[in-house]
């Protein structure tokens, strides 16, 4: 059973910036296109940030040129580089694969912006 571990979040005032990890039991990143996902309370988990096998990456309208993210084939992690950071980014952050039938979910890691 895949276990994600999503770690870096915290509270960060607005205009800061922070980098979130996550990581699997097992090399299981490889081959996989790989999402970051982001859920604000009382809302559903959408996908912000994505990257392929090869580093191809695609955003959500609303992160573009704040959000960045990157992957370790090598060492099968998977991060989310945030700058700027915004009110409105405060939410619980999750990965997983781009698959219909996704691993079970993490327990995510919570980011809160202040004024």
């Amino acid at each position: 059973q895949v276990q994600l571990m999503e770690s870096g979040g915290g509270l960060v005032q607005a205009g800061g910036s922070l980098r979130l990890s996550c990581a699997a039991s097992g090399s299981v990143f490889t081959g996989n296109t790989m999402s970051w996902y982001q859920q604000k309370p009382g809302g559903a988990r959408e996908s912000v940030a994505a990257i392929t096998t090869k580093g191809m990456t695609m955003y959500a309208d609303s992160v573009k040129g704040r959000f960045t993210a990157t992957r370790d084939n090598a060492k099968n992690i998977v991060y989310l580089q945030i700058t700027d950071v915004q009110l409105e980014d405060t939410g619980t952050y999750f990965c997983n694969k781009v698959d219909y039938r996704p691993w079970p979910w993490g327990q995510g890691t919570q980011v809160t912006v202040s004024s």
